[in-house]
């Protein structure tokens, strides 16, 4: 019974969507406020000096994109792998900076948001668990399967 639900193709979809909105909703702030986002991406000391401005400008619109795939079910499953990527870099140098009790704050949401404790990580361990759920059993409502052609029909 447990094994039925925790398999079922609309949790999937569920966390899916969740997770989708959740990409969304992370990458707008950041894409806005790039020079706040790239100090809070300087106090985690995991990228290199010179590479900071880079990942704070192409990280967020990153974010965006597989957001809105997983949302409209477009290429969920890559975008599921990239996220998945992404979820356990950033639960990495969470939890990296925790041990080293560095007082730096998240960046997930707001740069200048909640300091990283504990909760923060757990909650980032649960998105990664969603995540390896939608990229392992998720099938349900995908967009790209109602408006792709087979490779048959398309002539060049």
């Amino acid at each position: 019974m447990l094994k039925e639900i925790l398999t079922h193709r609309y949790l999937a979809l569920i966390f899916r969507l969740y997770l989708g909105g959740l990409f969304i909703y992370a990458s707008m702030y950041k894409i806005n406020y790039t020079s706040e986002f790239a100090e809070t991406i300087a106090s985690y000391q995991i990228v290199p000096y010179w590479a900071v401005n880079l990942v704070a400008v192409g990280l967020p619109w990153i974010e965006l994109i597989c957001g809105t795939l997983l949302l409209l079910g477009i290429r969920s499953r890559s975008a599921a792998a990239l996220a998945c990527f992404f979820l356990v870099l950033f639960t990495t140098g969470l939890a990296v900076n925790l041990m080293r009790d560095a007082p730096i704050s998240c960046g997930c949401f707001h740069t200048l948001g909640e300091k990283i404790s504990w909760r923060t990580l757990v909650r980032d361990l649960a998105w990664v668990i969603m995540i390896l759920h939608v990229l392992f059993l998720d099938r349900a409502f995908h967009l790209e399967r109602k408006f792709s052609l087979p490779f048959r029909t398309v002539r060049i």
